[in-house]
């Protein structure tokens, strides 16, 4: 065990959620809760004054979501490791939090020794994922063959949303980056799933990262 405790910051809107984990790791020797944050806003504020070892991150939180937020503080914060904590595990969850630097995904109703566990993994660098998201990802990832080739080439506004899909945007960031409306995006996504006979954002992700058309690097 290292000389000092590992530093956590708890991210969630719901402040029971907070104090029960607070409750839980207070019994966890070489842990520490350093700080708790309600909103995403908050939460890369918090980041940035308190320097945290391990942040648990809510996805859904007000402001800015836990996708974002972590995004944001990957980008100014390296050194922090970032360990999702939520109660969605669909594909639109999961592959933009880890596109946006979470190294570990970990569902609400997981045992209290499993997120114990995620956090000393994640603070040493490993990715911890939840057993029904490491099945997920691992699917998504063993049959890029199984895909039909796309009938039909993607417009060049359909690559341009493709690749934002790839970084782990929303529909409403995509529509702000690009200066469309929501619903143009929400056009466009369901154009490219259908030219390229994919069946969600995850593997429209999947399929712009084999592709080139992004890199885990951007």
């Amino acid at each position: 065990m290292s000389a000092s405790p590992i530093r956590i910051l708890i991210a969630d809107d719901q402040s029971i959620v907070r104090k029960g984990i607070r409750a839980l790791l207070s019994t966890e020797s070489g842990m520490e809760v350093v700080g708790e944050a309600r909103t995403g806003t908050e939460t890369v504020a918090q980041a940035e004054a308190l320097q945290p070892d391990v942040i648990l991150m809510d996805l859904v939180m007000p402001e800015l979501s836990g996708i974002e937020a972590t995004r944001q503080i990957t980008e100014r914060l390296p050194a922090v490791r970032i360990l999702i904590l939520t109660s969605f595990g669909t594909d639109d969850k999961v592959f933009p939090a880890i596109k946006a630097g979470a190294l570990g995904y970990l569902l609400k109703d997981s045992e209290p020794e499993e997120l114990v566990q995620a956090i000393r993994q994640v603070y040493h660098g490993e990715s911890s994922l939840h057993p029904t998201i490491a099945r997920r990802v691992l699917r998504e990832l063993a049959h890029p063959a199984e895909r039909i080739p796309a009938v039909e080439p993607l417009t060049e506004r359909e690559v341009e949303v493709l690749r934002q899909v790839a970084q782990g945007l929303s529909n409403r960031d995509i529509a702000e980056q690009l200066v469309i409306n929501e619903a143009t995006v929400r056009t466009h996504v369901s154009n490219i799933l259908s030219k390229l006979h994919l069946a969600s954002r995850t593997q429209a992700a999947l399929y712009a990262l084999r592709e080139g058309l992004a890199s885990l690097e951007e």
